[in-house]
């Protein structure tokens, strides 16, 4: 099948660039699943969001391992979409294939890398989408879009055929415009996943305060505060003081492996996006000690992770500390500030859509459960969604 890009029907921004490959069309009577251009799909060709891997890529011998419950289910495939280059990037722009538009707001990043699989949902082109999740890659585009996206736990869904970027951070996910088609979705990616029977209500709220960035914006920890209280859910305070040295490691530990397995394209580094270029310079530049400290740092924070669940159902805070930005204004580190720590502990989280009175955007619930715990997040998902959210 030759790479395309497809035209798609316009809501508040055209969404030209959402597909860079399109598969089926599909009826509204089908569940419709959109994967993220990381996914092997038999008989196509796999981009990574990169003119130079598109540039020497053959079709694809088999379905990635992922796409398998998908297939039994006889679900349409109605697309590849666009992303990050490399997924290396929380911005959600794509200088190859074109930058799919935020639908909220077009002067707004979609956010990143999963940005096409966040736009299908949000604008109706996809029932649910297949992203990838390696320091925010599937909540970051569904906070900014408005969207639900859960990022699943490490290991618990096979990576054979997926393109990765860091593997020992990297995580599927999937991301819908409802609590309703995100639990289809994760079940497609989960079919073994056993429903939650009990909940103990009880959820830890964390706030998080980071060197140069400080508090979330306080509208947005108000709209936290009110979505966890309209749930009826019982409220906790949490310390988590490894935070911040936990997401420091993260962003190491992903340069380093992103440098040792792409580090090779900077050789045609005239043909990559400026940022994806300057963040692996970055990963090639550090010492293998750096990288052994990061992963030491890593482990202690997967132990205070555990431990500050113990009798909870989740954790709570943002997904971002601030609202979407405008194109060209966007900072990597700012936005991956309350994701990153997840993928260091390999845990599951779910990003939610919670409103925030007279303001016209969105602001983006954050919940980490325990390692397995997709099942008990998508049922903590529906009570937001009840809530109007």
């Amino acid at each position: 099948m030759p790479l395309t890009r497809t035209g798609a029907p316009t809501l508040r921004a055209s969404s030209e660039a959402v597909f860079v490959t399109r598969l089926e069309e599909g009826g509204r009577d089908g569940f419709r699943l959109a994967v993220k251009d990381l996914v092997d799909v038999a008989g196509t060709i796999t981009t990574a969001g990169s003119a130079v891997v598109a540039s020497v890529a053959t079709p694809a011998a088999a379905d990635a391992d992922c796409l398998d419950g998908a297939r039994r289910a006889g679900t349409v495939l109605v697309g590849k979409t666009n992303l990050s280059e490399l997924a290396f990037s929380p911005v959600g722009t794509n200088p190859h294939f074109g930058s799919p538009l935020n639908p909220l707001d077009p002067s707004l990043i979609p956010g990143g890398s999963s940005s096409g699989s966040a736009v299908a949902v949000a604008t109706g082109l996809a029932d649910a989408a297949y992203g990838t999740d390696t320091g925010g890659s599937v909540r970051i585009p569904a906070a900014c879009c408005g969207v639900y996206g859960l990022k699943c736990s490490a290991g618990s869904v096979s990576m054979s055929g997926v393109w990765p970027l860091a593997e020992s951070l990297d995580s599927l996910g999937v991301l819908a415009a409802d609590p309703a088609r995100l639990a289809e979705g994760v079940r497609l990616l989960l079919p073994d996943l056993t429903p939650a029977t009990t909940l103990r209500g009880r959820v830890g709220r964390v706030r998080v305060r980071l060197p140069r960035l400080g508090a979330s914006d306080p509208r947005i920890d108000a709209a936290v505060d009110a979505a966890l209280a309209a749930a009826g859910l019982e409220v906790v305070e949490v310390e988590l003081p490894g935070w911040a040295a936990a997401t420091r490691a993260g962003s190491v530990i992903l340069l380093a492996e992103a440098a040792a397995r792409h580090g090779h394209l900077l050789r045609e580094r005239h043909r990559l996006d400026p940022l994806v270029a300057g963040r692996l310079d970055e990963g090639c530049a550090l010492a293998p000690e750096a990288v052994a400290a990061a992963r030491a740092v890593g482990a202690t924070w997967a132990e205070e992770l555990a431990a500050a669940m113990v009798g909870l159902d989740a954790l709570a805070l943002p997904t971002l500390p601030a609202f979407p930005p405008k194109v060209g204004t966007a900072s990597v580190s700012t936005l991956t500030a309350l994701t990153r720590a997840a993928n260091v502990a390999g845990v599951p989280a779910l990003a939610a859509p919670i409103p925030v009175p007279g303001l016209g955007l969105p602001a983006s619930l954050q919940l980490l459960a325990p390692r397995g715990g997709e099942a008990e997040l998508l049922v903590l998902g529906e009570f937001f969604g009840a809530t109007g959210s």
